[in-house]
């Protein structure tokens, strides 16, 4: 018997696990590939609010000040206050609009994520806008074995209302 689900149920079963698996390690190639994609200082201070296994942290420019966050190690995103003017990781999905509060409350001059395509939503957009940021670039892509495809956003702090953004896409399938 030939069973098929619907995207939308698919979704909705995943938004409502009892128990939500939110640890999914960035491949190494790919999360520089993102850091690569922020145009930087040297002064700037970047933040891996969810470093896990370093994907992004190890990763950050040499020489740059960089903090770090990670509930294993009792260090709670949601409780650091630091300064910060990159912040750039790929957050845990279930909590995506806390996640979003919380970086707009740090105000960092980028925030850059990976998400899964379903996401990247007008609401959590909307978030964003309405704190002063604009989307600034954004690249599509697909991860071996991760459900649909991802995007890399990035959003900056910016007085500008409208937003000009650089889209790019691979047809690589990246492999942790």
């Amino acid at each position: 018997m030939l069973v098929i689900m619907s995207l939308s149920k698919v979704g909705h079963d995943i938004r409502r696990r009892d128990n939500p698996n939110d640890v999914f390690i960035t491949p190494l190639p790919l999360a520089k590939f993102q850091i690569d994609m922020i145009d930087t200082s040297p002064d700037d201070v970047w933040y891996d609010p969810f470093r896990n296994s370093g994907s992004y942290y190890n990763q950050f420019p040499e020489g740059n000040p960089k903090e770090w966050s990670e509930i294993l190690d009792d260090r709670d995103f949601f409780q650091f206050n630091g300064k910060v003017d990159v912040i750039c990781s790929n957050p845990p999905y279930s909590l995506m609009n806390k996640v979003i509060e919380k970086c707009i409350e740090l105000r960092p001059r980028v925030i850059s994520f990976l998400v899964g395509m379903m996401n990247f939503n007008p609401k959590r957009i909307e978030m964003l806008e309405k704190a002063g940021y604009r989307l600034t670039k954004l690249h599509l892509t697909d991860i071996y074995k991760w459900f649909g495809r991802s995007y890399i956003v990035q959003f900056e702090l910016s007085s500008v209302d409208e937003c000009v953004v650089k889209f790019t896409y691979d047809r690589k399938s990246w492999r942790g």
